[in-house]
């Protein structure tokens, strides 16, 4: 695959960055378990954009977990060939002075998954779907580019203003060969981990299935699918026991929708969705039941501005 061979080919050393000269450091709008970030201008381009930086150590402890014959792709490099309308856009990587490695990606307004979720406002109620299939588009592309995320999870994703779905890490993405799918990493959101990563079996693409269908679950319940642990011993006592079902917890919801997601939660992975676009076929036929686009009439004498209120291109 074209994608993945860039990766692979011979990296050539790149000059550092003094973070604080090229930037000026507005806020910061994030904290992940290993980055910070930034809203910042941009004092080369002008244009105002979010600044990630990685921790360093961190980031050696998680890629020493593979061999160094697998040649790992930094986060960077992943992300800056990544071109989806559901995928954050990241426009340059690099290294710190301090060595830390950095990423520029566009900044997007806008809510997290995670505040909708908990909220399960109006926004929420009325576009819940709409924001399901456009993340599975992004998994979709991702996964067609031959990679695994690893990390699905609401605090994963921000719906932008027009309601634009747009998954926003891509710091445990790795590429779906045999060297990244063997038994052992254990790396991910422990409430979201499949059954064979929290086991240390083979994974695949399928674990990707897994947490993008507790995430549904999420969206629709404000719960996990099992009682929820906060560290992974506590979720390993439970990945044996069937997930709770949505339709006993969600009054009226479409039985599609319900048998979609439950396919997802599956246990054993030969029982889930085999592929995220299989998956995508019937909660796109459920959306136009249930979430049916509204196109506005043209104000006269005016061209109508494109209808893309929470149907984000498809690729």
């Amino acid at each position: 695959m074209e994608f993945l061979k860039k990766l692979f080919q011979k990296k050539t050393k790149v000059a550092k960055v003094d973070i604080a000269r090229r930037f000026d450091l507005i806020v910061r709008t994030g904290q992940g378990s290993m980055s910070k970030v930034w809203r910042a201008r941009d004092t080369v381009s002008g244009r105002e954009v979010a600044l990630k930086v990685l921790d360093k150590a961190k980031t050696q402890r998680f890629e020493a977990r593979f061999s160094p014959q697998s040649n790992k792709p930094a986060e960077g490099e992943i992300a800056v060939l990544l071109d989806h309308p559901n995928l954050v856009n990241t426009l340059e990587h690099g290294i710190t002075t301090n060595d830390e490695p950095f990423l520029v990606m566009d900044f997007v307004e806008g809510f997290g998954l995670s505040f909708l979720v908990d909220m399960q406002n109006e926004m929420m109620q009325k576009h819940r779907l709409s924001f399901m299939v456009q993340l599975a588009q992004g998994i979709e592309y991702l996964h067609k580019e031959g990679f695994i995320h690893r990390d699905l999870c609401p605090r994963n994703v921000l719906v932008d203003p027009k309601g634009v779905v747009k998954l926003i890490d891509f710091g445990l993405v790795v590429p779906n060969t045999p060297a990244f799918q063997a038994p052992g990493n254990r790396t991910g959101t422990a409430n979201y981990m499949a059954p064979e990563l929290i086991k240390r079996q083979r994974t695949d693409q399928r674990i990707d299935i897994f947490s993008f269908a507790v995430t549904c679950f999420e969206m629709y319940t404000k719960m996990m699918p099992w009682e929820s642990g906060e560290t992974l011993e506590a979720v390993m006592q439970h990945i044996n026991k069937p997930p709770k079902d949505i339709r006993n917890l969600v009054e009226g919801i479409d039985e599609q929708v319900a048998a979609t997601i439950m396919k997802g939660l599956a246990l054993d992975p030969q029982d889930r969705w085999q592929s995220i676009s299989d998956m995508l076929v019937p909660l796109r036929e459920a959306k136009k039941r249930v979430e049916p686009r509204k196109k506005s009439p043209p104000r006269p004498g005016s061209q109508a501005p494109p209808d893309t209120w929470f149907d984000s291109p498809e690729k």
